[in-house]
């Protein structure tokens, strides 16, 4: 009995510290780099969320991948293989998200991505189903864009889109939209994120002379082509996609940007919303938390993103709970599943409903079309 005893009070306190493991969560974000405009208001939102969940512990190690692909991979591996997370959230951007996904699906680690394109999560496989995400999907956006165009008495559309996973979705994406309105685009322009001169694309876009223009474009770089056209008198209609709605792109753009179209989530104007928006109580919700740690005004759609994944992620990690503990192939597992159950979790930009073959969950709560309107954000019922 006396060498019974000790064996026995180390058993209990093996499973004590087991039954209270900390949830780890990994975070690899775009704080600097050209994508930094997106990146730094995700990763002051980070500090906001919750430090416990479901009566755990949450650490969150957050890691800068500078907006670099490689960077991003191995901040996912370092996150996974040395801090042993539960969860991995982000990156900022659609090109590090892709790159990201063979790392988690073969860790069998749940991720939640922050970026924008449906390949992050479409066509549902084997890796795919480890990877959730928040932003809405482009198509989704592209539509609210060629309804507002078609409405608009717009016949013909240039485009032009970063030279990357961003811009090429988009192109797809919208032409499928444009199609379905009777939309003729005649111009389909690249450039790249860290160019400095996009004269020539514009060029041809002018010569092209259709009736709007579409800037695939995300955080400041996506003024680039807009203030170019701009100088070269370019008088149709402006419109750029959800990845320009923060601060920084109205203050690069000016007076270039007056006037522009773009969809958003609703969080954008939330103040701005009717009552009876379904989203308006949940967006005012981050905005009041946000802008309290950070100033007035000084909220954008991008960190919304990362306050939607602590919300899926607050949703799902006490029902993981109930099935293992932190640390575990079992619990990152059950993590998944739990995440791939979220029913009715209203966040920043809509109302999420996850299943099998959905692991973004939005409807057409999540966007509102927005214009550009004496340098501030102006709600479009």
């Amino acid at each position: 009995m006396k060498f019974f005893k000790p064996l026995a009070i180390a058993a209990l306190c093996a499973t004590a510290v087991v039954a209270w493991a900390d949830v780890n969560v990994g975070v690899t974000l775009s704080a600097t780099g050209p994508a930094a405009s997106l990146g730094i208001p995700e990763k002051n939102t980070i500090a906001l969320m919750p430090k416990t969940i479901g009566g755990q512990k949450i650490n969150y190690i957050v890691l800068d991948d500078a907006s670099d692909t490689t960077a991003a991979v191995a901040n996912t591996r370092k996150l996974i293989a040395e801090n042993k997370v539960d969860i991995v959230l982000g990156s900022t951007t659609t090109p590090n998200s892709l790159a990201m996904i063979d790392v988690v699906s073969e860790a069998k680690t749940p991720m939640i991505s922050i970026a924008a394109s449906a390949r992050i999560v479409e066509p549902m496989d084997a890796k795919k189903q480890w990877v959730f995400k928040t932003p809405q999907n482009d198509i989704m956006m592209s539509l609210a864009i060629a309804e507002h165009m078609a409405t608009s008495g717009v016949k013909t559309v240039a485009f032009i889109g970063f030279s990357d996973a961003y811009g090429e979705g988009w192109s797809q994406e919208f032409a499928k939209a444009a199609e379905l309105k009777k939309l003729k685009i005649v111009a389909n322009e690249r450039y790249a994120r860290t160019d400095t001169s996009v004269t020539g694309q514009a060029l041809k876009i002018m010569a092209a002379k259709a009736d709007a223009v579409l800037v695939a474009g995300s955080g400041t770089p996506a003024a680039l082509p807009q203030k170019t056209l701009k100088e070269r008198g370019y008088t149709g209609k402006m419109y750029q996609t959800h990845g320009v709605a923060n601060a920084d792109f109205l203050r690069v753009g000016g007076k270039d940007v007056e006037g522009t179209f773009l969809p958003a989530g609703p969080v954008l104007v939330a103040e701005q919303l009717p009552a009876s928006h379904p989203v308006k109580k949940s967006a005012m919700a981050y905005v009041t938390a946000y802008e309290g740690a950070n100033g007035k005004n000084t909220v954008s759609t991008f960190g919304a993103h990362a306050w939607d994944a602590g919300l899926l992620m607050t949703s799902a990690v006490p029902v993981a709970l109930k099935k293992a503990q932190p640390g575990t192939p079992e619990f990152r597992a059950a993590l998944r599943d739990a995440l791939e159950q979220v029913k009715d979790v209203a966040g920043a930009h809509g109302v999420f409903n996850m299943t099998a073959n959905d692991h973004l969950g939005l409807d057409q709560r999540a966007r509102v079309m927005v214009k550009i309107e004496n340098g501030a954000w102006k709600y479009q019922p």
